[in-house]
């Protein structure tokens, strides 16, 4: 069932993607572990025949696998590979490997009854796969006794081979299903477990999908791609979504789509009220990239790179509400009145203010602070400056912004540096420019007795950010909703998608 399985039908895919008629969506890992409801609303619905057809499927591995198989991403409970990269004997990492096994069979078993062939054929499939990489792990590990091998030198090769195992079990599984109801599914399997060397990623995706008819087949790709380049080196576990965005601009896709929990509304709903949040209809890859520096992603923006240069327009649907047209995003696409679109932000985050007298003038101070905050891999949100003080607004752990701050005081012995708890909450809209919107948004904040810490509004007039105080973060979102969306602009301006 592997690309190069049986003979390649129809007519060559790329002889005429001028013509595309398929869609190429992504289904998450939290939907993937509701699969009937999967098959009820999007795999099949109230297909049938052509219907059924012109699309092509991207999946990530079932909820909570690939912590399972590298880390907990939250928690950072180790998995299999952070115990194998620490591990002084395989014990350790064999525990995990096999709780991973375990829990992958049972997963098949709540998809497939005992006695079906489908069973048998998922549960062979993931134990050969974990088998081979058991067997790969030991070897390297018994390699790397030798003083001439050092382990570090391949833990990101075993990393994305481990990576590669949660995607390609749930890919396989969505294969066994569909064809169990009598449709013609095909594998599209990117994890290059057999191939002899990995190819650029572009020339993979074009290798695999090359004898693919899309009018007859309906295409499951693992969300994991096995290329020269290394995606987990560059995106790590965001990896899916720029195997996803690939697919769709070599293969000339109609429309991109990813299926998630949720709609994509005016405001979080948790914090503004059901009754009052809208779905956004229609907006642009300017406001995407808004959200993705909130930590909000709709899409990863080097997926939306590619989607953009590829002229692919992307739809964000909900998984469970199918009938909904979702949210259209698109390169050009400006509301048809200037209004705000989002309220949305972030609590977690740490204002890192460096005070130093000698600051006026030396534009050195912002390019080693930024280095350093670089190095420790936390991600700067946004930063400010005046004539002697920089602050630099970023995300992560307490630990890692406890090491910069030490690292800053050492390398400027004369500066003051702080680090304020704060929250961002942001107004962002695909035409921002509405007349007297800072004045009406910052008294909108002290009408809710809420302090405005900083204000960032640039020149392109797709997004206004205002620092709180953390303990504002809720009444400020519910705030600005109520200014912005609710009373100022009824129904947000939302245009239906078509």
């Amino acid at each position: 069932m592997s690309r190069a399985d049986g003979p390649l039908s129809g007519t060559p895919f790329f002889r005429n993607m001028t013509t595309a008629m398929h869609t190429v969506e992504k289904i998450g890992g939290t939907s993937m572990s509701r699969f009937q409801e999967l098959l009820d609303n999007i795999f099949i619905g109230p297909r049938q025949g052509a219907a059924l057809y012109q699309r092509i499927f991207v999946v990530s591995a079932y909820a909570g696998m690939t912590n399972l198989l590298l880390e907990h991403k939250k928690t950072g409970q180790p998995g299999v590979y952070q115990r194998f990269a620490e591990a002084g004997n395989e014990e350790a990492w064999l525990v995990a490997l096999e709780r991973v096994r375990q829990t992958m069979l049972e997963k098949n078993a709540g998809l497939f009854p005992a006695d079906c062939p489908e069973r048998q054929q998922a549960d062979q499939f993931i134990q050969a796969r974990l088998d081979d990489a058991r067997n790969c792990m030991h070897s390297l590990q018994r390699l790397c006794s030798y003083g001439h091998f050092q382990l570090s030198e391949h833990l990101m090769k075993v990393r994305e081979m481990l990576a590669s195992l949660g995607e390609a079990h749930s890919a396989f599984n969505t294969v066994l299903a569909l064809r169990r109801e009598g449709i013609n599914a095909r594998l599209v399997d990117l994890t290059g477990w057999h191939d002899s060397a990995p190819l650029p990623f572009e020339d993979s995706i074009k290798n695999a999908f090359a004898g693919l008819d899309p009018a007859r087949e309906l295409a499951i790709a693992t969300g994991y791609a096995h290329c020269s380049e290394g995606l987990m080196n560059t995106f790590d576990r965001g990896y899916s979504e720029i195997t996803f965005a690939q697919i769709a601009a070599t293969t000339g896709a109609r429309e991109a789509i990813i299926h998630k929990e949720f709609h994509l509304s005016s405001a979080d709903p948790n914090l503004v009220g059901i009754d009052r949040v809208v779905t956004i209809g229609r907006t642009n890859y300017d406001v995407a990239d808004q959200l993705s520096n909130l930590g909000m992603e709709a899409i990863h923006p080097r997926a939306a790179k590619t989607l953009r240069r590829a002229g692919v327009e992307l739809r964000i649907k909900n998984a469970f509400e199918p009938e909904h047209a979702g949210t259209l995003i698109s390169q050009n696409y400006r509301s048809s009145r200037p209004c705000v679109e989002i309220i949305a932000g972030r609590k977690d985050v740490c204002g890192i203010e460096v005070f130093d007298q000698d600051m006026l003038g030396d534009l050195s101070y912002d390019i080693e602070i930024s280095s350093l905050l670089r190095q420790l891999k936390l991600y700067v949100m946004n930063r400010d400056a005046d004539a002697n003080s920089l602050t630099y607004y970023v995300c992560g752990s307490l630990k890692l912004i406890n090491r910069a701050v030490r690292l800053i005081e050492e390398r400027y012995p004369a500066a003051e540096v702080v680090v304020h708890n704060v929250a961002v909450v942001s107004a962002i809209g695909s035409d921002l420019k509405v007349r007297g919107i800072l004045a009406r948004t910052t008294a909108a904040l002290a009408e809710a007795g809420i302090s405005v810490q900083a204000v960032h509004q640039s020149i392109r007039q797709v997004e206004m950010q205002l620092v709180v105080n953390s303990e504002d973060y809720a009444a400020a979102v519910a705030a600005l909703h109520r200014a912005l969306i609710e009373t100022d602009n009824p129904g947000g301006g939302v245009i239906a998608a078509a």
